[in-house]
């Protein structure tokens, strides 16, 4: 399992650490039932504290995307697709708003933002 952790970002490192274990379990790199590296050795491999990272694997804990069993280690979670459309189309949201935000203040109509959409979509059928 591989983090790059960016120091140019304003984004908090554990924030960074969640999107990126995410993003690897639903792009399909982390299995379910793959065991991830304990708080403390990921913790050394990225050169961040543990309560960095255990602040990250808390979140993913609480959204579902992994495991933690008491002398057994940290796993990924067996994949719920209903909790993995909800993540896609909260993913699928933020890049919406971002296109409408552009948009808006480059003053595209939203019936071409639409029918960009549109196309976009259908191509994939």
């Amino acid at each position: 399992m591989e983090i790059l952790i960016s120091t140019s970002t304003s984004k908090p490192i554990y924030e960074q650490i969640t999107s990126q274990i995410k993003a690897q379990i639903m792009s399909g790199a982390l299995q379910p039932g793959e065991a991830l590296p304990s708080m403390r050795a990921l913790a050394k491999s990225i050169h961040v504290s543990v309560i960095t990272v255990q602040k990250a694997y808390e979140d993913l804990q609480r959204d579902g995307f992994i495991e933690t069993t008491v002398g057994r280690g940290t796993f990924v979670a067996p994949l719920n697709r209903d909790f993995y459309q909800e993540e896609q189309q909260r993913q699928a949201e933020e890049h919406l708003l971002r296109a409408a935000d552009i948009g808006r203040t480059s003053g595209i109509p939203l019936e071409t933002l639409l029918k960009i959409l549109t196309m976009f979509y259908q191509e994939g059928e």
